[in-house]
């Protein structure tokens, strides 16, 4: 080596460093600093925070939103093949989450919560103009609220930082946990200036919009059982110019990913990896495909046979009307990959759910199926749900959410004989928004404003323990005894 090693052409050429002093400084690097508030809402594995932690994001297929919220309840199967924390989630059994560390920890995203404080402070004291500081300080908010709705959905009030002078302080190890109204409180701060001063529809596909922050808020208002504000939440939302498909599956197929309906949705692309340095992907089918399912690209299932990780009960998939073109995304029945019938005689143990169909142009295990989270079709459910808590069954909320079965089941009007009071009405809108929004991570919490948690996981034989998600005690530990445990652990 030392014969023949180069002498000369190894100095560096430096192009220059990022440094506080230097950057952010333009509009356009603002820009891109406040993609950083946008690393928790990918489909990924994971991504590496800026402490150095590896997470996981709230829509991660482990450890994320449909994992989270839809898993534990009576419309996903329970899942025993593997044992370990998909057989734990599915149970809605979550004890387990209070010994696991900090890349299945969705506690951690407190300390995302100061990184974004520091964000919208850096943006605050920028020389950028007004109207950029105020769109890309929305773009921080909504993020931040955002990560707090989460937050207080899976531990209760959590402690966090919003005042930047704070940042570096002794505030840091303050643990102790905020009175719930005064958390709710910021959230609805927050995702109220983000409406406020979002557009309506971006310049880039894919950032964060006006309608997606009162969607947002609306849920905060709802799951508060706070009627008043989410009806008129949701009164802005439809006056938005967004509207009904009249085909359902199409809302989560690649061809018709944009369209009139999905007010946000996560970007995915069909030749990704779930790499933190790549773009999102959507690898749904691979956890919901049987092995001998004949998938149109996808050619790798996570199932070891016929049954899958994720799977609809048979009891939810009996609760459809057979003519309700919503339940057309699952499959009872299919040829298989050999030319024989896999179905629930042969031993299927529910529905399979194909909601998210592989025709894209990948072939593999993942495609590029954008994954709607906010949709017209839920908001016009959760308005009729908030009148009705308002006002009972009024002619305009049995009008809303029959203009939703025309339109995505292909259904006629709501049974007059679920209509006939407040209660009945109510336990009918829970069935619409299951069959709605199904494997979409909102079923947890409708069964909880419902009031039917507990009745709904008895009879499919689940744990009815605490349904929020325990603290983990290395984060007790660091909290050093200001950190409370989640009541019921």
């Amino acid at each position: 080596m030392a014969l023949t090693s180069c002498k000369k052409g190894l100095e560096p050429q430096l192009y220059g460093a990022l440094q506080t002093t230097n950057y952010p400084k333009t509009e356009a690097d603002f820009t891109n600093y406040v993609l950083e508030a946008y690393k928790p809402f990918q489909s990924k594995w994971g991504y590496t925070d800026a402490d150095g932690s590896y997470q996981s994001d709230w829509f991660s297929p482990e450890y994320g939103d449909i994992q989270m919220f839809d898993y534990g309840t009576d419309i996903i199967n329970t899942y025993t093949l593997w044992g370990g924390f998909y057989t734990q989630f599915s149970e809605a059994n979550y004890a387990f989450l209070a010994s696991y560390g900090v890349a299945q920890d969705q506690f951690t995203k407190i300390r995302t919560v100061t990184r974004i404080t520091q964000i919208i402070a850096d943006i605050a004291n920028s020389s950028i103009s007004a109207t950029a500081k105020a769109e890309l300080t929305a773009e921080a908010k909504m993020a931040r609220g955002w990560n707090m709705y989460f937050l207080l959905q899976c531990y209760g009030p959590v402690p966090v930082i919003l005042d930047p002078t704070l940042i570096g302080t002794s505030a840091e190890s303050n643990m102790t946990r905020p009175a719930r109204a005064a958390f709710v409180a910021d959230i609805v701060s927050d995702l109220t200036f983000a409406a406020a001063n979002l557009p309506v529809t971006p310049a880039e596909y894919g950032r964060f919009n006006q309608g997606l922050a009162l969607t947002v808020l609306m849920r905060t208002y709802m799951n508060e059982k706070d009627f008043t504000d989410a009806e008129k939440v949701g009164r802005q939302i439809i006056a938005l110019p967004y509207t009904l498909v009249t085909n359902y599956a199409s809302l989560f197929q690649e061809a018709t990913e944009q369209n009139s309906e999905t007010i946000w949705a996560v970007s995915c692309m069909d030749n990704q990896d779930g790499a933190e340095n790549h773009g999102s992907f959507n690898p749904w089918d691979f956890y919901t495909y049987p092995a001998d399912y004949p998938g149109d690209k996808v050619t790798a299932s996570y199932a070891p046979g016929i049954v899958a990780p994720y799977s609809v009960t048979w009891a939810f998939y009996n609760s459809f009307d057979p003519a309700d073109k919503r339940r057309i995304p699952l499959i009872a029945s299919y040829t298989n990959k050999s030319g024989g019938t896999t179905n629930q005689a042969s031993g299927l143990p529910g529905a399979v759910i194909a909601k998210y169909p592989d025709q894209g142009g990948n072939v593999g295990s993942y495609q590029g199926n954008d994954i709607p989270k906010a949709r017209l079709g839920e908001v016009m459910l959760y308005l009729a749900e908030a009148i009705n808590q308002n006002s009972g069954p009024t002619t305009e909320a049995i009008g809303f959410v029959n203009q939703v079965r025309a339109a995505h089941g292909g259904l006629g009007p709501v049974p007059a004989a679920e209509t006939v009071d407040k209660n009945t009405f109510d336990l009918w809108l829970l069935k619409e928004e299951s069959w709605e929004t199904y494997f979409e991570g909102e079923r947890r919490m409708d069964l909880v404003r419902h009031g039917q948690y507990t009745q709904a996981l008895t009879t499919v034989n689940k744990t009815t323990a605490p349904y929020l998600f325990p603290v983990p005690t290395f984060e007790l530990v660091a909290g050093n005894k200001a950190l409370t445990q989640t009541p019921g652990y």
